[in-house]
């Protein structure tokens, strides 16, 4: 199946621990996905958490990038019946919010894979090509979808150890906005405890190999992520990169 194959070759890049650079995508814009996807970037985070994203539009973000890059969502929350609809839409894998323990990291795990790995209902949605490809879909699923934990809040630190150690993760992303927040900080993700935390989740994820992700301002932070350790970046937001593209064209007229 081509799709599942498309989305092997990513999970074996991404394992590779290869530089993979996106944007977020949080506006309901099947058009601003395809665009984004023509620039050049290796992923699309996909924003069902914050984004004013419904599944429908999600699928339709899908659709319009086809092949061109990864599309990755984040679904609203580590639930089964939110992570099967997210799955179904056919995107190469998904980025699941706030995990800070190692049982939330099998939990979500599990509700992505099918048995025996795990529980995910087996639907006739996109995925399995409206029914034509059940099972491809099925044989190939567990192997090829890109499961991702996120890592923001300082129990999800003091715990990383045990979330790598989860053999369905195959990634670490770090939140440091609200890794901040969870430190009574919020928004500081410049001070040093904060910096701490975000190092130790780095470094743990270094130290087994494991890859791991961040979300940076703008070019010159991705370029500093990668230096870093990071090997999956996220650039900035589609709102803030139309908005800075937006003041520079002012700013050279006036």
């Amino acid at each position: 199946m081509a799709m599942h194959s498309a989305h092997g070759a990513f999970r074996e890049l991404l394992r590779r621990r290869q530089p993979l650079v996106g944007t977020l995508l949080s506006l309901p814009s099947p058009e601003i996905a395809e665009i984004c996807a023509d620039a050049g970037f290796d992923w699309l985070f996909i924003d069902m958490e914050h984004g004013l994203l419904d599944i429908v539009t999600a699928q339709r973000m899908v659709q319009a990038v086809g092949h061109r890059c990864a599309c990755i969502l984040r679904v609203p929350a580590n639930e089964p019946n939110w992570i099967c609809k997210a799955l179904d839409t056919a995107a190469a894998g998904l980025i699941f919010p706030h995990v800070n323990s190692g049982v939330d990291a099998a939990a979500a795990a599990r509700a992505a894979k099918y048995p025996p790995q795990g529980t995910r209902s087996i639907g006739i949605a996109r995925a399995q090509g409206y029914g034509t490809l059940i099972q491809e879909c099925i044989d190939g699923a567990n192997h090829d979808t890109v499961l991702i934990a996120q890592a923001e809040h300082i129990e999800a630190a003091r715990h990383i150890d045990e979330i790598i150690a989860e053999p369905g993760i195959d990634a670490v992303f770090v939140g440091p906005f609200d890794l901040s927040a969870s430190l009574n900080k919020p928004g500081n993700i410049t001070d040093p405890e904060v910096q701490q935390a975000i190092n130790r989740i780095r470094d743990a994820c270094a130290e087994k190999a494991t890859p791991c992700g961040i979300i940076v301002r703008d070019a010159e932070g991705a370029r500093q992520a990668l230096a870093e350790g990071y090997s999956l970046v996220c650039v900035a937001t589609d709102t803030l990169l139309l908005a800075d593209a937006v003041r520079q064209v002012i700013r050279g007229i006036r």
